[in-house]
């Protein structure tokens, strides 16, 4: 994914964000650059990043840079680090037994319509079991593939143990599969 396409999603986002009168924005970000991007990109939204759980890729390890963290919040926006809604107690019996669990089996099933889907999902459900968004207003959710920002979506969050609420009313943005 090259910085152009980055630069489209985040275009379209905000047409359509200008068009529907949302002014809430997740992104999905793990070293922060995307997430700070963002931030910097919607000034006068309210854009929350949602990083990657401390511990995520190894011990006490946070992948957000110190850097990025400032930039995010010097552009007004607000950072979440929690576990995540597809993986955390499931990749434990997953790892530890070797057998998937009911959060694992979503994520997969919402990679069909690509990783940034998943993603993009995933962010909105923690951000509400969080208290950042509500689960009674719409927001545009941005995730990626790996790096970067890929997809767009427009949906109504719900909180995890009401997954099944959460609405996908528009796609804005996804790549070709």
């Amino acid at each position: 994914m090259s910085e152009d396409d980055v630069e489209r999603v985040l275009v379209q986002t905000k047409k359509r964000a200008e068009e529907l009168g949302l002014k809430t924005v997740l992104v999905a970000s793990s070293s922060g650059r995307t997430g700070a991007k963002v931030a910097e990109f919607f000034r006068g939204y309210r854009v929350v990043v949602v990083t990657h759980s401390t511990g995520f890729t190894g011990p006490d390890a946070q992948e957000l840079t110190a850097d990025n963290r400032e930039r995010i919040l010097k552009a007004g926006g607000q950072i979440l680090t929690t576990t995540h809604a597809f993986g955390g107690l499931g990749r434990s019996v997953r790892r530890k037994l070797g057998s998937f669990q009911t959060d694992e089996i979503v994520a997969n099933a919402l990679r069909i319509f690509g990783q940034g889907t998943k993603v993009a999902v995933e962010i909105v459900l923690m951000a509400a079991d969080s208290g950042l968004v509500s689960v009674n207003e719409d927001v545009i959710s941005i995730g990626g593939t790996g790096r970067g920002a890929d997809t767009a979506l427009v949906l109504k969050p719900a909180n995890v143990q009401d997954f099944f609420d959460v609405k996908v009313h528009e796609i804005i943005c996804k790549p070709g599969l």
